[in-house]
């Protein structure tokens, strides 16, 4: 099997150190199995992503020394036809319209962060059928129906990252439990969740390896049961170590002070950045 990974950055900010380790980890694995690396934007939040981002995320890329192989995806090219593929779950009732409240379901959309609490959605309109979907309806899973879909068929994945390293199986309860009635898509602002987005894409584009921090490893239950559902290919996962600041916290685009254009314009050089992440 040929080696496939990405790194697929929201281009809401700058790249900061956390950024530049999982990029640079992804590369380096993908050019020692003589495989491919990919870049993908994953920029579905039209309010928040801005051309300005995507423009210094490559030249902060390419100043680090990474090549990748092909164009540049941008998820906000292909919202419609995301949408347009969740159609045969509607149609096998897996899905329900949702109205609750804008600020939960953007939130829902995003991908999940280390710190920020997941609500698990309490069901409110799983009554819904998808007739009933009004403009500025989301559209939630039903994952009760799905799992009762896939009861037949092994959901397990494979985790070659050193804190999860080996085989897992989804835990029906658990997912219930961590993650409920995920957001898919919501109507009439053309945007998509991370979850659904990201199955498609890593489908679409072969991508045989995820590599990505390890505060998205809980959150991997929930897109092995999406490629189950609608019959795409389960990568391997590689989950790895986080890059925190002095007080144990996770860098997030907030951590300017960490951005890789400050440490390029003080003067540091690429093997400087791999020196500070540990590479």
């Amino acid at each position: 099997m040929a080696f496939v990974t990405r790194f697929a950055p929201s281009p809401t900010g700058p790249l900061h150190l956390g950024h530049a380790y999982s990029a640079l980890l992804a590369h380096d694995m993908a050019r020692a199995a003589q495989g491919r690396f990919l870049l993908r934007m994953e920029d579905t939040d039209l309010d928040r992503c801005r051309p300005e981002f995507v423009q210094q995320i490559i030249d902060d890329l390419a100043w680090l020394g990474l090549t990748w192989d092909g164009p540049v995806l941008h998820q906000a090219n292909k919202i419609d036809r995301y949408n347009s593929r969740l159609a045969p779950l509607a149609t096998r009732g897996l899905l329900y319209p949702c109205s609750c409240t804008r600020a939960d379901i953007r939130a829902a959309l995003s991908a999940p962060q280390e710190g920020v609490a997941f609500q698990v959605y309490p069901g409110t309109c799983r009554h819904r059928s998808i007739d009933s979907r009004q403009p500025g309806d989301a559209l939630r899973l039903n994952l009760d129906a799905a799992l009762a879909a896939l009861a037949d068929r092994p959901l397990v994945f494979t985790e070659t990252g050193p804190a999860h390293a080996g085989a897992h199986q989804v835990d029906p309860d658990q997912a219930r439990a961590r993650i409920g009635d995920v957001v898919l898509s919501r109507k009439g602002e053309d945007i998509v969740a991370y979850f659904l987005a990201s199955a498609f894409d890593d489908a679409d584009q072969g991508i045989s390896h995820v590599i990505r921090g390890e505060d998205l490893f809980e959150f991997t239950p929930i897109q092995v049961i999406l490629q189950a559902l609608l019959d795409l290919p389960t990568p391997q996962y590689h989950h790895h170590r986080l890059i925190r600041d002095e007080h144990g916290k996770r860098l997030a685009k907030r951590d300017d002070a960490r951005a890789l254009a400050k440490f390029r314009a003080e003067g540091a050089s690429p093997a400087d950045i791999r020196r500070m992440v540990g590479l």
